[in-house]
């Protein structure tokens, strides 16, 4: 049964020879790489408005300059990125990059930013999306969390059903929402045209205002720095594309960015110059929608549009987040469970990590956007900053044709980056970036931790060392605990009983006189096995049985420890396994996990029984 609701939700398994017909052509993979960059403007924009409200007019006056600020560091970053697909196709983005040519550290560093950067966009795309249709519809603002865990849902399932279903399924959103954003940004140039500048309504503004400063400008420019990530997307997932891969990629990359920049440098420019100052409860794109459509059907659905990008936005964390952690499993950085495939030829464990670290994000800080935004501009700057800096050094080491001028082309990436890292650290850290700049050598710690562990492990293991001609082990000694005499336990007397003539049953009695009745069953089926009787004082089932088998294995010299051969019934569904008191499964776990200073581990074998009822 449960075999069959997951063949309905993400499909039925598909062999691994089709893993390349899973691969994107360049529409399905802007549709699946670009809603986080496309979408960015709606809370981008909400931010550096938000900024520059406090300093009423006079403050919002000053968008536009700083929205063409950060499209000159878009283009910069996007001409880096396009050189790191062509270097680089094997994907992996700012941490291969990093680790290549800054070394292990640099390049975990930009590993444990990416992965950050990845959840804080899940989260902030989902809380984002739901503001921006709570805006058109007010009754839903409180509950705004609920409606974002749902939608989370529906990406997770999404994903899991394989990538060429995720890029099918984003192209609608993506694709609905350039067709309706671009016609509103001409539209609004004609109005613009036609109405000429208009000032914020001084109604709409605040009571007092705060002086433009440096800092305050600065403070903006950060937020707004926020309508970047996503950018490094397409570089960490350069395999996912139909051949030729990197020049695929490289393409998607640049009409992205062009996309992008148009989005953002229109929006932000048509809210200034008309005046769009947005209510309490309506985001500044609502506001927008509202001066150029009123409350029109065309209202709705540019609200509707952004809801849809902002939830589909959340799948580039799906399709980045996976990869990287996939990448860090097989470096022995991240547990290699993370490395495997599922049955839809996607890495499951990776998509369900990241839809549960962005959904605890989005109960803890209540579905606010804008609690979050602070948080991951950091990340995404730092990794920016690594990846460009390590590809000044790849280029230098390389040379090849025109390096000079690539080289000075990822030394301006890695300047204009840099620069504005610091920027964002310095004006966001009181907001919550110091939660980012704690948690990235945290990360790096863990990552190092497990390595060594993986380390260690192969150490262990290791044949190195090893005596040759290993003596075999002598004839082993059996022990069979029982719970009662019934047909569970016949087979597991009849194995034993095959591959030993020293086979031994133990019976743990809980209440003094209970083996008694037992005991004559017993001899009465096995005359020729001895059956133990073991005292159980304080009621314990498994402590007596690992303390008689510690008396056993001591009164042989043998060197050997008895081998357990462990009968277990297995009832016929898995709902009447909770009507059992599982002791073999505890039995189980007590002796895997039991450390032996002497000699070997005690072995088990498993005998089930399986019930028809």
């Amino acid at each position: 049964m449960l075999n069959r609701i997951k063949d309905v939700l993400i499909g039925p398994p598909l062999p691994t020879r089709q893993s390349h017909e899973q691969r994107l052509n360049k529409v399905r993979a802007l549709a699946a790489f670009s809603p986080d960059a496309l979408s960015s403007i709606a809370y981008a924009n909400q931010e550096i408005y938000l900024g520059l409200l406090v300093a009423g007019s006079v403050g919002l006056s000053l968008a536009w300059p700083i929205g063409l600020a950060i499209v000159v560091v878009l283009a910069i970053v996007a001409v880096s990125y396009y050189q790191t697909i062509h270097a680089y196709p094997s994907g992996g983005g700012s941490y291969i990059v990093a680790r290549s040519n800054l070394g292990t550290i640099p390049g975990l560093i930009a590993a444990a930013a990416l992965l950050i950067d990845y959840v804080l966009t899940a989260a902030v795309s989902l809380t984002a999306g739901v503001d921006a249709i709570a805006s058109a519809l007010p009754g839903l603002w409180p509950y705004r969390v609920e409606l974002a865990l749902a939608l989370l849902a529906l990406i997770t399932l999404v994903n899991l059903r394989g990538l060429r279903e995720t890029g099918t399924f984003m192209s609608i959103p993506v694709y609905l929402f350039l067709f309706t954003y671009l016609p509103m940004l001409a539209y609004g140039l004609f109005v613009l045209w036609r109405d000429g500048p208009a000032a914020p309504a001084v109604s709409a503004l605040p009571a007092s205002f705060q002086p433009v400063t440096l800092f305050l400008l600065l403070h903006a420019f950060a937020t707004g720095c926020t309508a970047l990530t996503g950018i490094e997307s397409i570089s960490n997932g350069v395999p996912v594309f139909e051949p030729p891969e990197s020049r695929n990629a490289g393409r998607t990359l640049a009409v992205m960015a062009v996309l992008m920049g148009a989005l953002f440098v229109g929006s932000i420019g048509l809210t200034q110059y008309l005046g769009i100052v947005a209510g309490s409860q309506e985001t500044i794109l609502s506001a927008l929608a509202h001066r150029i459509f009123g409350n029109g059907i065309f209202y709705f659905l540019i609200q509707v549009s952004t809801l849809l990008i902002l939830t589909v936005a959340a799948n580039t964390s799906f399709a980045g987040f996976p990869r990287i952690s996939a990448i860090l499993a097989k470096d022995g950085f991240l547990p290699r469970q993370l490395t495997g495939l599922g049955d839809r030829l996607v890495v499951v464990n990776g998509i369900v990590a990241l839809a549960a670290a962005t959904a605890a994000l989005i109960l803890l800080f209540k579905g606010n956007s804008h609690l979050l935004v602070p948080l991951f501009a950091v990340g995404a700057f730092l990794a920016f900053t690594l990846s460009q800096s390590g590809m000044v050094l790849y280029w230098w080491r390389e040379r090849g044709r025109h390096w000079q001028v690539k080289l000075i082309a990822n030394g301006v990436g890695a300047l204009a980056t840099g620069v504005t890292l610091l920027a964002v650290s310095v004006t966001k850290f009181l907001d919550g970036a110091w939660i980012t700049v704690i948690l990235i050598p945290l990360f790096v710690f863990v990552f190092l931790k497990i390595r060594e562990h993986y380390q260690e492990v192969g150490k262990e293991l290791s044949l190195q060392g090893l005596p040759p001609g290993l003596r075999p082990i002598q004839k082993p000694r059996l022990a069979i605990p029982i719970s009662g005499v019934h047909r569970g336990v016949v087979d597991a007397v009849r194995f034993a009983r095959g591959i030993s003539d020293d086979v031994i049953a133990v019976y743990v009695e809980l209440e003094p006189g209970e083996g008694d009745d037992l005991r004559k069953k017993w001899e009465r089926l096995w005359p020729d096995v001895p059956l133990v009787v073991v005292s159980s004082p304080y009621r314990s089932l498994i402590h007596p049985f690992l303390d008689y088998l510690d008396r056993v294995d001591a009164g042989h010299n043998d060197g050997q420890q008895t081998i357990v051969v462990l009968p277990e019934f297995v009832p016929a569904h898995w709902w009447q396994s909770l009507l059992h008191n599982q002791t073999a499964w505890l039995l189980k776990a007590a002796l895997l996990y039991r450390r032996r200073s002497q000699g070997y581990q005690h072995v088990v074998i498993d005998v089930p029984f399986h019930l028809r009822q």
